[in-house]
């Protein structure tokens, strides 16, 4: 049998054979003694803005969940999931996100949606799980290799071709009150809108294509030194695209951006495996990381067997939920392969994915999505915090102590996720036509 086909079998089995000894015994003496009574969710910020889940059950307890945002979320909770769970035993997370995903495979229960609808009803679950047990989730998931989990913010200075803008932003980075010691910054494109590039135009010789110019590589490499220069020789910096470029270019851009030794360089060609990555990741200089756009252990699996990166990167609240994570970083881990986490989620979520962030072997580093620094507005497109960021990212979830400290989200050290959504806030900022747990 040739190697790869043995790769391929082994990468199948992994995740097949993983099992959770002491959950397992932990919640044996409760199985069948607590039953699921309903579903709820509600949409926060703008239409199509995150999702929040909270599942009730017959002893009186709830959890609380969140996915990645997306128009539809809500809608595959209801129409599919709900029914899936009702009169269901909540410890029974596998065996029920097992079912979710053929309840719902009429709606494409393999990516997409329904995975991100899946993922927040299974963070629920967990938390759930918890709260019954008397456990914080990690423990649960396997054991807790750290209390905190080191987070990198994504931000970019206002110009960073101008070493005096990067000065200014450096400093805001550095005095940020979580403490930050990791960044993530936008490549440049001449030619691109500056606030959206997911609204740039085709029919335009500068606009959207898979190509960098020699101005757009020499701007790259001058704007990321400027980068380094600001921040210091030890901060983290990693270097962030849009699955944008092609194999010559990504590695030109790699080659360019060298010099600064970044982190990683991210996302550089299209979502979905094909032998371009492996190629790409053969030859750059630099770690390649992806895997945002991937959902469950099967999408992550080519990648991984291949090698197709250095690094995965998980959206844990979008991509299957919390166990589902685990055992992606466990086959990866099996290759020697690092993981982090990407995060586009409000505080519910975030400390949710550093609960199986912190029960992952090999764990490198996990996005903070809390808007603009100094202040200024921080809407953000799903529209889950507005205003002064870290007083809205504290302020939406009822928690004790800092969630975010020395550059770290503290991992919550009571039963269950050890956050909840903080009425007084979240009903300020729920979507348009939302009620408080419709």
């Amino acid at each position: 049998m040739k190697r790869r086909n043995v790769l391929q079998g082994l990468a199948a089995v992994i995740p097949a054979s993983f099992a959770l000894q002491h959950y397992s015994a932990m919640a044996e003496p409760l199985r069948k003694k607590v039953k699921i009574t309903d579903l709820k969710a509600m949409v926060i910020g703008i239409p199509g803005g995150n999702t929040l889940v909270r599942i009730d059950t017959d002893a009186g307890i709830s959890g609380y969940g969140e996915a990645y945002w997306g128009f539809g979320v809500k809608d595959v909770m209801m129409g599919y999931l709900r029914e899936v769970i009702l009169g269901e035993d909540p410890l029974d997370i596998d065996p029920l996100y097992t079912k979710m995903i053929l309840r719902a495979g009429g709606a494409g229960a393999i990516a997409g949606v329904t995975v991100t609808a899946i993922s927040g009803v299974e963070i629920a679950l967990w938390d759930l799980a918890g709260r019954l047990l008397g456990q914080p989730v990690c423990k649960l998931l396997g054991g807790q290799y750290r209390t905190g989990v080191r987070v990198y913010l994504t931000s970019s200075p206002e110009n960073f071709l101008d070493s005096a803008s990067c000065t200014e932003w450096a400093a805001a980075i550095k005095e940020h009150p979580f403490g930050l010691t990791a960044v993530k910054t936008d490549i440049l494109r001449v030619g691109y809108p500056k606030e959206n590039l997911y609204n740039t135009v085709f029919d335009n010789p500068r606009g959207y294509n898979r190509q960098l110019t020699n101005e757009d590589l020499d701007k790259n490499a001058k704007g990321f030194a400027n980068v380094r220069q600001a921040l210091g020789p030890d901060f983290g910096i990693a270097v962030h695209t849009h699955w944008e470029l092609d194999v010559a270019d990504a590695l030109n851009l790699a080659r360019a951006v060298a010099p600064i030794r970044p982190m990683w360089i991210e996302d550089l060609l299209p979502p979905d495996f094909c032998d371009s990555w492996v190629k790409l990741t053969e030859e750059s200089p630099i770690p390649i990381l992806t895997g945002e756009n991937l959902y469950t252990r099967r999408g992550f699996m080519p990648f991984i067997v291949h090698q197709g990166c250095h690094i995965v990167q998980i959206d844990i609240p979008k991509a299957g939920g919390l166990l589902e994570a685990r055992k992606i970083s466990d086959l990866a881990d099996v290759f020697d392969m690092p993981v982090c986490s990407h995060n586009a989620s409000g505080p519910l979520g975030a400390v949710a994915s550093a609960h199986s962030a912190a029960a992952m072997r090999d764990f490198k580093a996990h996005e903070l999505s809390i808007g603009r620094l100094n202040g200024k507005s921080a809407d953000t497109p799903w529209g889950h915090i507005v205003g002064d960021p870290v007083k809205g990212w504290e302020d939406f979830v009822i928690h004790d102590g800092p969630l975010v400290k020395d550059g770290r989200i503290l991992i919550p050290d009571k039963p269950g996720l050890g956050v909840e959504p903080n009425p007084d806030h979240v009903r300020a900022h729920l979507a348009p036509g939302e009620t408080w747990w419709s």
